[in-house]
C-alpha cells in the first residue's frame, strides 16, 4: 500500500519548528495550546517517530494519573529517588526541573489529546530498593487507541514494530499476564479475550484499535490532526539558519529533490531521535563488538541532527557511549532486526551463558543494566561475547516466547537452521551445539540448580530485587525467577540490542542546546533521544524515555512561549 504524500514543503515563516514526529508531536501541542504558530516536519515518510515502535510507557513521578489511579505518589518523592540514583552524574538543574515539571506536563497531555492515560500498578521502579524508589511501580500508559480516527491520514502513521496475526491491541501491562497465561489461566485469559474481542470486533464496526506505542503516538497524531498543526513528511533539515552571533533562526529542509526555508521565529526544536543506525558512531562511541546494525529503533534515526549541531553551532554532546539496552532474540538473518525478548530472562527454568559456558549476570535485572554489563565486560575481560539463553522443555511448554512462539508450539524450523535455537537431550550434547566447554556448561547447569532447589542465587543473587519479580513467575516458590532445569535443553542464541541511543545534545534545564564552552545557543532546543539522557546512565523506571521526551516538550513550549 502506498504512502500519502501529505502536505507540500514551502517557504515560510513559523514561531516553533518542531523536527521529529515522536514525542515531538506532544511539544507541538503543548505549543499550539499557547498561542505559538508550530511546524513539524519529519526526516521520513511516516507519523510517529521512535515513539510508535515503542512500548507507548511514561514515566512521571507524582502525576494526576498517579494519584487518580491509587498510588499516593510525589514529586518530592521522585526527586530522591532519582538524587540517589543519578545525582551529579548528570546536571542536577535538568534532571530536577523534568521531575518537577512531570505532573504540570501530563495533565496538559491529558487534556489536549483522547488518550485514556491509566497506572500501570505493580510494574516496579527498576531499582526500587534505592531511595524513593517504587516497587509498586509510577509507569502509566495509554488504554488502546482507535487508529480510524486518524481518518485520511492514517497511511502517513508509522506501522508497529511487531505485527500481530490477528487484531489483539494488548497493553504493556496485559503483556506481563499473557506471558503467563498457563500459569494464571483466571487472570490472563479474560484480559486476552477481551482485547482479542476488542480488537476483531472494532475492526467490525470500522475501527482499529492499537495498543502501546501505537496507541500513544497515534493519539499525539490525532490531537495535531485536530488542531490542524501542519505535518510535513520526507523533509529531512538540511541545515540550520543562523545569524552571525550564533542564534538558529530557522531551517532549510528538502523535499523530493526541493529546498525550502523555514524561519522560526521562536526557535527550533530537535526532536529526532538517537543516532541508532549510525553503526560508526555506534563503535566509536559505545563498543566496537557493535559492528553490526541490530538495533530496534526507528530506522531514520541516523544522528543528522546531532552532528549538524555540533558542525554548525559548536554544540556540545554527553552520554554518548550510552543507549537503552536491550537484550533480544538474534535476527535469523543479518539484514532483519533481532526479536524482542522482555520478560523471557526472568523466568524461572531458565539461566544465561556466555562463550565460557558459565553465567556472567543476574539474568532478571533490567535491561540497560544488563547491556552496560555485558559491554563492561567485553571491554574488560574479552568474555560475554557470546550470549545463550538456556531453557528447558517446562519453561517451553509454560511461556511466551519472542511475542510469537505460544506455550507448546514448536520453533519454526528456520530459527534452528539459522543456529539461533538448538536443543539437546543432554547438557554435554547441547554444549557441544552452541560451542562451549562441556565440563563447564555441566557444571553450571549443577551449580544452577542447586541454588533454585534452595531459593537463592549465591552467585548473583538473581530474584532479591522486586523488579526481578515483576516479570517472573507468581506461582513459582520460593523464587519467582529461578527453577531447576530437567530434561530436554534449548539455547537461544541473544545479543545486545538496544531501544535507541540515549547520548546526544546538551541542554540546561529550559531545554537550550549548549555550546562546547557552556554558551547557550539562542534558538535551539533538544529534547528526547536527540539531547543527552537526562539521568545520564541511568533507566529510572519503564517510560523514562517517553516520559523525557513528553515532559521536557512541555518544558521547552512554555520557555518557547516567553522567549
Amino acid at each position: 500500500m502506498s504512502v500519502p504524500v501529505g502536505p507540500i514543503a514551502h517557504d515560510t515563516e513559523v514561531d516553533l519548528l518542531v523536527v521529529g514526529t515522536g514525542s515531538g508531536l506532544a511539544t507541538a501541542l503543548y505549543a499550539d495550546d499557547l498561542g505559538l504558530d508550530t511546524l513539524v516536519v519529519e526526516k521520513s515518510q511516516y507519523v510517529g517517530g521512535s515513539t510508535s515502535m515503542s512500548g507507548g510507557a511514561f514515566w512521571a513521578p507524582g502525576n494526576h494519573v498517579l494519584q487518580r489511579d491509587g498510588l499516593n505518589d510525589s514529586v518530592e518523592r521522585g526527586l530522591e529517588y532519582i538524587n540517589d540514583l543519578v545525582g551529579d552524574v548528570a546536571p542536577r538543574e535538568r534532571w530536577e526541573a523534568l521531575i518537577k515539571a512531570g505532573p504540570a506536563a501530563i495533565e496538559k497531555l491529558d487534556e489536549l489529546t483522547d488518550l485514556e492515560l491509566f497506572w500501570a500498578k505493580g510494574y516496579s521502579d527498576y531499582h526500587p530498593e534505592r531511595p524513593g524508589g517504587a516497587a509498586i511501580g509510577r509507569t502509566c500508559e495509554a488504554k488502546p487507541f482507535n487508529l480510524s480516527k486518524l481518518g485520511d491520514e492514517r497511511g502517513r502513521f508509522h506501522p508497529p514494530a511487531i505485527t500481530a496475526p490477528f487484531p489483539m491491541p494488548a497493553t504493556g501491562y496485559n503483556y506481563k499476564y499473557f506471558n503467563l497465561i498457563t500459569k494464571l489461566p483466571l487472570k490472563a485469559l479474560p484480559q486476552a479475550v477481551w482485547r482479542t474481542v476488542q480488537g476483531i470486533g472494532g475492526m467490525a464496526i470500522g475501527r482499529e484499535y492499537a495498543a502501546t506505542g501505537q496507541a500513544t503516538a497515534g493519539g499525539l497524531f490525532e490531537a495535531c490532526i485536530r488542531r490542524n498543526i501542519p505535518i510535513w513528511t520526507r523533509a529531512p533539515v538540511v541545515s540550520l539558519l543562523t545569524t552571525e552571533s550564533g542564534q538558529v533562526t530557522g531551517a532549510v529542509l528538502r523535499q523530493d529533490g526541493k529546498e525550502v526555508t523555514v524561519t522560526a521565529r521562536k526557535g527550533v526544536v530537535l526532536a529526532a531521535g538517537g543516532f541508532d543506525h549510525r553503526t560508526e558512531w555506534r563503535m566509536k562511541f559505545q563498543s566496537e563488538t557493535l559492528d553490526k546494525d541490530q538495533s530496534l529503533g526507528n530506522d531514520a534515526n541516523t544522528g543528522d541532527l546531532i552532528a549538524m549541531a555540533v558542525n554548525q553551532v559548536d554544540a556540545d554532546t554527553a552520554f554518548m557511549d550510552q543507549a537503552w539496552w536491550f537484550p533480544s532474540l538474534a535476527p535469523l538473518h543479518q539484514d532483519e532486526a533481532p526479536k524482542i525478548m522482555l520478560a523471557e530472562r526472568s523466568l524461572p527454568g531458565s539461566f544465561m551463558v556466555d562463550e565460557t559456558g558459565r553465567r556472567f549476570i543476574n539474568e532478571s535485572t533490567d535491561y540497560m543494566t544488563f547491556g552496560q554489563d555485558v559491554l563492561a565486560m567485553r571491554e574488560q575481560e574479552n568474555r560475554a561475547n557470546e550470549l545463550w539463553l538456556i531453557f528447558d522443555q517446562t519453561y517451553k511448554n509454560s511461556y511466551l516466547f519472542a511475542s510469537e512462539i505460544f506455550p507448546t508450539m514448536p520453533f519454526p524450523k528456520s530459527w534452528y537452521e539459522a543456529g539461533i535455537i538448538h536443543n539437546a537431550k543432554t547438557p554435554e550434547e547441547l554444549a557441544q551445539k552452541i560451542g562451549v566447554p562441556a565440563d563447564a556448561f555441566a557444571a553450571q547447569l549443577a551449580d544452577f540448580n542447586a541454588d533454585a532447589a534452595a531459593g537463592v542465587d549465591s552467585r548473583y543473587w538473581r530474584g532479591d530485587s522486586l523488579y526481578d519479580n515483576y516479570y517472573g513467575d507468581p506461582t513459582n516458590m520460593p523464587n519467582n525467577n529461578l527453577r531447576a532445569l530437567n530434561g530436554k535443553l534449548y539455547a537461544a542464541k541473544m545479543v545486545i540490542s538496544d531501544l535507541g541511543t540515549c547520548g546526544g545534545l546538551v541542554t540546561n534545564a529550559d531545554g537550550v542546546v549548549l555550546r562546547r564552552d557552556g554558551s547557550t545557543v539562542s534558538g535551539l532546543y533538544a529534547q528526547g533521544n536527540n539531547a543527552a539522557n537526562v539521568f545520564g546512565t541511568v533507566y529510572p523506571g519503564a517510560g523514562a524515555t517517553i516520559g523525557q521526551g513528553l515532559v521536557g516538550g512541555y518544558i521547552i513550549a512554555n520557555h518557547a512561549h516567553h522567549a
